[in-house]
């Protein structure tokens, strides 16, 4: 081998090594807020249950009853509008959340690409009645209580990323239109 070549060689092998650096680094978006690699195998059966509901008129073939009300805290940030499918409230089954929440049109960060006004799916919801039970837990997180009065409640952002936190309640990201 040649010293030209031999040259060649060890910078693109330098360059693999950074680049390959780099992605061992690099994560998901909520994975800074939630490293746990377990909990992202746990959700990878929520998204197999629930990717076919992108599309929001799927939702409601599915069960799910659409909402028109888009829920939004000043402070906060927005949930966005809820499906609810009354067949799974009280369910703590990763594959069943009782409710889909949808957004107005955005550009999906992760695809850059803009849903064109149409609701978008971005996260999921599990809703359990209060009855003076302790608090449920999913994916290593206690429910909140009071979100929705009367109940515990889990947010998990799949698909739209959340600055406040793959399980927060509110996404500051989520904006509700004007009334």
């Amino acid at each position: 081998m040649s010293p030209r070549s031999l040259q060649g060689a060890v910078k693109t092998a330098a360059a693999m090594a950074t680049a390959a650096a780099f992605a061992l680094t690099a994560a998901p978006a909520h994975a800074a807020s939630y490293p746990d690699p377990a909990v992202w195998t746990q959700l990878s059966k929520t998204t197999q249950a629930t990717a076919k509901y992108g599309y929001e008129g799927a939702a409601v073939a599915g069960g799910y009853a659409r909402t028109d009300t888009c829920v939004a805290d000043p402070a906060s940030g927005g949930m966005g509008y809820h499906y609810v499918n009354p067949a799974n409230i009280g369910s703590v089954d990763p594959q069943k959340p009782a409710a889909l929440v949808y957004a107005d049109g955005f550009t999906d960060a992760y695809t850059g690409t803009s849903s064109g006004g149409a609701r978008k799916l971005v996260a999921v919801e599990w809703v359990v009645k209060d009855s003076g039970q302790a608090a449920p837990t999913l994916f290593g997180q206690t429910f909140q209580k009071d979100q929705l009065p009367g109940y515990f409640t889990l947010h998990a952002w799949l698909y739209k990323p959340n600055s406040a936190g793959l399980f927060a309640a509110w996404n500051p990201e989520v904006v509700c239109p004007a009334v």
